[in-house]
């Protein structure tokens, strides 16, 4: 496969990607577009493969569709695949917005669902 078959490619599938997360978060087209501030053609043709987005763009859509720009990053090949997502409980303590007891409550229910559940917890650490 050619360098620019793999590239169109990797858009289509970063399009069906952006398309299944706003069907997953109940979102139309036209919401999608309007809430990360792009026209709606503009929208489709990402989701359709037709477009690659910029980095910028990602970060709206992503924002919007409540998922990390990074995974967006690594799909539309802007960031190597090697990349790995924070922890949940490193996301947790790195949240500017949450006061240290909301953090430790956040984590104790997190540690709590994961036992009850019977998986191990992402990061063996405690905070």
């Amino acid at each position: 496969m050619s360098d620019k078959q793999e590239e169109s490619s990797g858009i289509a599938e970063l399009g069906t990607f952006i398309r299944q997360q706003r069907e997953r978060s109940k979102m139309s087209l036209r919401r999608l577009a309007d809430r990360a501030g792009i026209s709606n053609p503009y929208l489709s043709q990402i989701e359709r493969g037709l477009r690659k987005p910029s980095a910028e763009i990602l970060k709206s859509l992503a924002r919007e569709l409540s998922i990390q720009a990074e995974s967006m990053y690594v799909r539309a090949g802007l960031l190597d695949e090697g990349f790995s997502p924070p922890t949940v409980v490193e996301a947790v303590e790195a949240d500017p917005t949450l006061s240290t007891r909301h953090k430790q409550v956040l984590l104790e229910l997190y540690r709590t669902l994961i036992e009850v559940g019977g998986v191990e917890p992402d990061n063996k650490e405690t905070p």
